[in-house]
C-alpha cells in the first residue's frame, strides 16, 4: 500500500491531463531516478501504445512501463526468500540477507541501517528501519553491489616498496591516436592516457625548425607536435588521476643541441614536478617507492656516467657541455630504432623513397660511433637509466638498480618461452620495458599478460586501439584504486625466487571459483536490429599463467536483450589468483560462427566481490554502457 501511494505521489501530477507521451514517459523515468536504455524504453512504449493505435499512454500504461523496466523477476525470487509478508524486509530479514548472501559477516547490523537510509525511497518504510522491494532494486542496482571490490577501489597496497616491485601503467608512442604511419600525433593522446592513470608516457623527439625540437614517429608521415607542447600538456594533466609519479620514456633522436632545449622545456614548464636530484643519500642502492616519489615526473633516457657523478656535478656550470654514449648503448633508447621502425608494404615503396622517407633501416654494427648527449638532458635522468640490454647474465653482473632495459616483444617473448626463471630473476631487481613489434603499422596490441606474468613492469600498449589487449589493461589497473601501480605479487618481488609461469610448482595456491550467471539488463541492442532485440550470450575468460587460460560460454537467449535470463553456474580452479584477471564478453549471436561484440568488463580476479552483483558493462573503447549489466552470483575459496 505505502509503495502504490508513493508512486502515485510521484507521478499524479505528470497524468493531470489523462495522457502522455513518450518524451513525457522518459522525463517522469527520470525523475524516479532509475537509470534506463532509450531504446528500451521506446520499444516498450511502442508495444503499449501499438495496441490501441494512439501515441499516448495512461497512468496504468505507465505502471506498466516502469514495471517491465525496472522490477526484475530475479532481484524480486531472492526479495520475497527472505521477506516474511513479501513486502517489506525487517531490518532482521536484510541483516541475514547481508550475511548469507553478501558475506557482510562484520558490523551486518550497521550496514543494513546504512542500506536502509541510503537507498529506501520511501520516507514511512525508511522510518520503520525496513526496506521495500523498490530500496531493494536500488541497492542490488548501486555500486554497493558491483563486482567489483570497493575495499580496491581506494589505494590500499602498500606503496613504499622499490618502484621495481610494482607493475606499471604504460603506453606507446602515446602522441599517435591513429595509425603508427600516416595518423595524425595529438596531445590528446597524451592527456586521455594521463586521465587513464597511465605512469609512462613516450615521447619520440627528433630535431625541429628554429631549434625547437618535435614529438613525431621518425622516418612516416605521422603529423608533428611541438615537444614543449607536450610537456605543458604533461604538467596540466599529469596528477588528474593519481598522485604517484610519471615517467617520461624519452625516444631520443635530437642533436646534443635541440637536447639542451628540450632539458630547458622540462625544467620551466615542469619546474618542482621535475625529479631533478636523487632523495636522501647520493649513493643509490635501491629504487625509491611511488609514496616518495608521489607528484614527481621522472626522466627515462640516455646518460652520460652515474647518478652519483650527476649529483657532484651538481652546482657547477654545465651548461653546453656533452657526453659520449657509445652507438651501441645509444640505439634510440636501447634497441627500440631497430624494431621499432616500421616495416613499409613494398607497394608504394620507391614513391615514399623519393618523398624523402627510408625503409626499414639495416641494423647498424655495433660501437661504429660516439654519440653525443647533451649533460643537460643527461643530469635530468635520476632513477630510470635507459640502458641497452645484452643478456640476463650481463645485467647481474653489471646493471645498476637505477638502470632499466626496453626490449621488443619478440625477443621478450622467447625469453618467456625459453628463459621465464631468468626472466623473473631480472624483473625483480630491474624496470623493464615492453614495447610493441615495428611491424604492428596499424596500432595493434599483443597480449600484456604474458610478460605480466615474468614480472614487467612496463608493458607498453598502443592506448588508442581498442580490443582484448587493452580491456585487460584497464582490468588489471582498475586495482588499487586505479593510481597507474600495482604491486607485484611477492614471488615476483623476491630476488630469490624461482617462479616459472609455465610451472608453477610450489607458488601455486589455487583458489575454486564459482559463477552463477543469472541475468542480463537492458544490454546494448544488436546493432543489426531494428528495436531492442539481441541474441546475447556471455562469454567468461581467464587470463593468467598458461594453466589458468579458461573460457566459458553461455547459452543463447534469442531476441532479448532487455531482460536476457540464463541461471547457469561455470566453475573455475585458478591455479596463480595473484596474477589472474577474469573477462565478461556480452556478444550477440548473428549465426553459428560469428558474434557481435556487445559489451564488456574486465578485473583483477581477486578483486571480485563475493555474492550477488552487478557487472557493469563497458563499450570496446571503455565507455559505460549504462544501466547495461550482468547479475551474477559469486563465490571463491
Amino acid at each position: 500500500m505505502e509503495e502504490n501511494r508513493w508512486f502515485l505521489n510521484i507521478i499524479q501530477d505528470d497524468f493531470m491531463n489523462g495522457k502522455i507521451d513518450l518524451d513525457s514517459t522518459v522525463k517522469l523515468l527520470e525523475k524516479l531516478h532509475m537509470p534506463f536504455n532509450l531504446a528500451h524504453v521506446k520499444h516498450v512504449f511502442k508495444k503499449t501504445v501499438d495496441k490501441r493505435k494512439i501515441h499516448t499512454i495512461n497512468m496504468e500504461d505507465f505502471r506498466a512501463i516502469y514495471r517491465a523496466i525496472v522490477h526484475r523477476n530475479e532481484f524480486h525470487e531472492i526479495f520475497c526468500a527472505y521477506s516474511q509478508n513479501r513486502k517489506f524486509l525487517a531490518d532482521t530479514e536484510l541483516i541475514e540477507f547481508l550475511k548469507k548472501e553478501q558475506f557482510k559477516t562484520e558490523d551486518a547490523e550497521i550496514t543494513a541501517l546504512e542500506v536502509i537510509l541510503k537507498y529506501e525511497p520511501i520516507d514511512e518504510v525508511r522510518k520503520r528501519r525496513q526496506l521495500s522491494f523498490e530500496g531493494f532494486i536500488r541497492y542490488l542496482n548501486s555500486e554497493d553491489c558491483t563486482v567489483f571490490r570497493k575495499e580496491h577501489r581506494t589505494v590500499y597496497q602498500d606503496m613504499n616498496h622499490p618502484l621495481c616491485d610494482y607493475f606499471i601503467s604504460s603506453s606507446h608512442n602515446t602522441y599517435l591516436v591513429s595509425d603508427q604511419l600516416i595518423g595524425p600525433s595529438d596531445l590528446n593522446g597524451y592527456i586521455s592516457a594521463l586521465l587513464k592513470g597511465c605512469r609512462c608516457l613516450e615521447i619520440d623527439c627528433w630535431d625541429g625548425s628554429n631549434n625547437d625540437p618535435v614529438v613525431y614517429h621518425g622516418h612516416t608521415l605521422t603529423s608533428k607536435l611541438s615537444f614543449s607542447s607536450v610537456i605543458h600538456a604533461v604538467d596540466k594533466y599529469a596528477f588528474a588521476a593519481s598522485d604517484y609519479p610519471v615517467v617520461l620514456s624519452l625516444e631520443n633522436h635530437c642533436s646534443p643541441k635541440q637536447q639542451e632545449r628540450m632539458a630547458q622545456y622540462l625544467l620551466n614548464i615542469l619546474g618542482d614536478k621535475l625529479l631533478t636530484s636523487t632523495i636522501g643519500d647520493i649513493a643509490v642502492t635501491q629504487l625509491p617507492s611511488p609514496e616518495a616519489l608521489k607528484f614527481k615526473i621522472l626522466v627515462k633516457n640516455k646518460k652520460s656516467g652515474t647518478i652519483e657523478e650527476t649529483m657532484l656535478r651538481k652546482g657547477q656550470d654545465s651548461h653546453g657541455e656533452t657526453g659520449e654514449v657509445s652507438e651501441e648503448e645509444i640505439t634510440s633508447s636501447d634497441e627500440e630504432t631497430d624494431e621499432k621502425a616500421p616495416l613499409y608494404p613494398k607497394s608504394g615503396l620507391s614513391k615514399r623513397k623519393s618523398e624523402g622517407i627510408s625503409s626499414h633501416p639495416p641494423r647498424k654494427k655495433a660501437k661504429m660511433k660516439k654519440i653525443q648527449i647533451a649533460i643537460e638532458l643527461s643530469d635530468l635522468v635520476i632513477y630510470t637509466k635507459s640502458e641497452k640490454f645484452v643478456s640476463f647474465e650481463h645485467s647481474m653482473a653489471h646493471q645498476k638498480c637505477y638502470e632499466n632495459n626496453s626490449i621488443g616483444e619478440v625477443k621478450a617473448q622467447k625469453f618467456v618461452k625459453h628463459a621465464a626463471d631468468q626472466f623473473v630473476s631480472h624483473t625483480s631487481r630491474f624496470i623493464t620495458r615492453i614495447y610493441p613489434k615495428g611491424t604492428r603499422t596499424g596500432s595493434s596490441n599483443y597480449n600484456p599478460q604474458e610478460f605480466w606474468n615474468v614480472g614487467c613492469q612496463m608493458v607498453a600498449l598502443n592506448f588508442q586501439t581498442p580490443g582484448i589487449p587493452m580491456e585487460l589493461q584497464n582490468g588489471k589497473f582498475l586495482d588499487n584504486g586505479g593510481c597507474g601501480y600495482v604491486l607485484k605479487p611477492e614471488f615476483l618481488r623476491n630476488r630469490n625466487s624461482t617462479f616459472n609461469p609455465h610451472n608453477v610448482g610450489r607458488y601455486s595456491k589455487p583458489i575454486s571459483l564459482s559463477i552463477r550467471l543469472i541475468s542480463g539488463h537492458q544490454l546494448p541492442p544488436s546493432n543489426l536490429s531494428k528495436s531492442n532485440k539481441a541474441d546475447p550470450l556471455v562469454q567468461i575468460e581467464i587470463y593468467g599463467v598458461p594453466e589458468d587460460q579458461a573460457k566459458r560460454k553461455s547459452s543463447v537467449i534469442k531476441s532479448n536483450a532487455l531482460s536476457p535470463r540464463w541461471d547457469e553456474t561455470f566453475s573455475f580452479t585458478v591455479q596463480v589468483p595473484e596474477l589472474a584477471l577474469i573477462r565478461f564478453c556480452v556478444q550477440d549471436e548473428i549465426s553459428l560462427v560469428a558474434n557481435d561484440f556487445l559489451g564488456q568488463y574486465t578485473l583483477p580476479l581477486l578483486s571480485l566481490s563475493k555474492g550477488y552483483c552487478t557487472v557493469p558493462l563497458l563499450s570496446k573503447r571503455g565507455g559505460k554502457l549504462e544501466p547495461a549489466s550482468l547479475f551474477v552470483y559469486v563465490w571463491y575459496y
